[in-house]
């Protein structure tokens, strides 16, 4: 079995009793994971608000804040904290109001090592999982771009951030040219690799965590640049170009529109498309 890597993963206990505490965050110190504990609800939640965590392991018995309030409380501050609830087993809690609460499990003390690790290991393979799901159902295959679905929605939330920050939004539409006899001539899978460079050619040439690149669909492809006027965007369609030009396989001819707030959605894409299309009325390899 691999092994899951506890590192990244940080867990708050809280229960009344410090001794309890303590043992589990020497017991979970063992495994790897960052520990911080507290002794109430309210002392929780005020380190929730300081520290980032992965876990909260609840005791659901406690004075002035139970758990079923602090698990309420907790997934509002942080809706994907996986939360473990702890329960005596002398105290009378169902497994199914637990976990109608919001907990991704419970284990009853006094706890057991083996058990409380298989618990996390499963928790975090499975949000892993939903991770990787996530990002497969916005990622275009072959290019390893994001795909046009997620291009409409992160282009809405830009535009929103945009408006209300009143910074700059620009975008990039481009495709590449004679890319129909590329592929007539060369056959589908020269023609699938020129696609799969080109999508790593145009990752490679944004501003990595500010800029993101989409294929927009065949061989067109759309560059969302954040706080970007019409002059960093024709940079960075450059180095784009140079790129392509470079790996020598095929050219693009691109279109650039920065946002402006009489524009909708609609309009922002059609009037990067008018560009696109004149500067291939121009020549290839163009831009507008």
């Amino acid at each position: 079995m691999k092994q899951t890597d506890y590192d990244n993963e940080a867990i708050l206990i809280v229960d009344d009793d410090p001794t309890v505490n303590r043992v589990l965050e020497d017991l979970l110190s063992a495994l790897s994971f960052s520990t911080t504990s507290a002794t109430s609800g309210p002392e929780a939640i005020e380190k929730l608000k300081e520290t980032e965590f992965t876990f909260i392991l609840v005791d659901m018995k406690m004075p002035d804040m139970d758990g079923f309030e602090l698990i309420e409380r907790v997934l509002e501050m942080a809706p994907e904290l996986s939360i473990i609830a702890m329960t005596g087993y002398t105290e009378e809690y169902r497994y199914v109001d637990i976990i109608n609460a919001g907990a991704s499990d419970f284990i009853k003390k006094p706890i057991q090592l083996e058990e409380l690790e298989a618990k996390f290991r499963r928790i975090i393979h499975e949000r892993n999982l939903r991770k990787e799901l996530s990002r497969l159902s916005i990622t275009d295959s072959l290019t390893g771009l994001y795909n046009q679905r997620y291009f409409y929605k992160r282009l809405k939330e830009e535009v929103v951030r945009a408006r209300r920050q009143k910074t700059a939004l620009s975008l990039i539409l481009l495709d590449l040219d004679n890319f129909k006899v590329f592929n007539d001539t060369h056959g589908h899978l020269a023609g699938d690799q020129a696609l799969r460079n080109a999508g790593r050619l145009i990752h490679k040439s944004i501003r990595q965590g500010v800029d993101s690149g989409y294929r927009y669909g065949g061989d067109e492809f759309a560059v969302i640049l954040i706080d970007a006027d019409l002059t960093i965007a024709r940079d960075i369609g450059k180095r784009i170009q140079e790129s392509l030009s470079n790996d020598g396989t095929v050219s693009a001819s691109m279109g650039f529109v920065k946002y402006s707030e009489t524009m909708t959605i609609k309009d922002f894409v059609a009037h990067a498309d008018r560009e696109l299309y004149r500067a291939k009325e121009n020549g290839r390899g163009r831009l507008s």
